[in-house]
């Protein structure tokens, strides 16, 4: 028997967001282990907005290590939940609902050492408009010489691809439930279009009840080039990048001039 539950943003996608992010990440301190590199840049008594926070492992697993975060997200439900799993892990995370144009109305500038913006999550601001907007609240948040950390997909990669349907080879076992992860792509002729993509997460129960969650996603795709342009047009110089054409996704670390 299979039940289907649609739904066209994030708060309930939330429910099951652990079956998206990599067996290697799903525990808070190894998500935060994965940043060693440019956490080691942080001076003391840091301060650090994780401002795509999804359901909280990272925000969770820097607060484990002492540090004083801010999650937000512009999901109600992701919200909850990363301040569902801060209390379950003992560790003080404040956590706030909103966008990153919201971001200014909570706090002022230069409050930041570090801010994170990872999951692959800017492609969800609506073009070029929508990410400069996004990228502006961020640079402003930072304090000069902070650093903002991001991540992406290879959209040059994505878009050759062209729209299909990926079928996980295998079961992703997460809180004793097996899923299977379905992502299928509508890539629009032209960069600059919305494209979308649907996610739907298959899982079975011990009754063999499958309950699928599927979400439809609008994106923006952007070429590496424009992001850099974008970075430097918000007063943000790339320090690091380990972008190729030939890797699914790249992290971007740029400070504040």
């Amino acid at each position: 028997m299979t039940e289907v539950v649609v739904v066209t943003d994030y708060d309930v996608l939330a429910e099951v967001y652990e079956w998206l992010i990599s067996d290697a990440k799903v525990a808070p301190a190894e998500f935060a282990a994965s940043f060693d590199d440019v956490l080691s840049l942080l001076p003391a008594n840091a301060h650090v907005l994780d401002c795509s926070c999804g359901t909280g492992q990272l925000a969770i697993g820097l607060a484990g290590r002492g540090i004083q975060v801010v999650a937000t997200d512009a999901s109600e439900a992701m919200v909850r939940r990363t301040a569902e799993l801060s209390e379950e892990f003992g560790v003080s995370v404040r956590a706030v609902r909103a966008s990153w144009e919201e971001l200014p109305d909570h706090f002022e500038d230069g409050t930041f050492d570090m801010l994170f913006c990872v999951g692959n999550s800017l492609h969800h601001a609506a073009g070029a408009t929508g990410r400069g907007a996004a990228l502006e609240s961020m640079s402003r948040l930072l304090r000069p010489g902070g650093r903002l950390v991001l991540t992406s997909r290879t959209w040059e990669l994505v878009r050759a691809r062209g729209s299909r349907l990926d079928i996980g080879d295998r079961l992703v076992r997460r809180n004793g439930r097996d899923a299977v992860v379905v992502y299928r792509w509508e890539i629009a002729p032209h960069w600059e279009e919305e494209h979308h993509i649907e996610i739907a997460i298959a899982q079975v129960d011990a009754t063999g009840l499958v309950l699928v969650h599927s979400e439809l996603l609008s994106c923006w795709p952007y070429r590496y080039e424009e992001l850099e342009v974008e970075l430097h047009r918000v007063g943000l110089r790339p320090e690091v990048s380990t972008f190729d054409l030939e890797a699914e996704n790249y992290m971007v670390v740029a400070s504040k001039v």
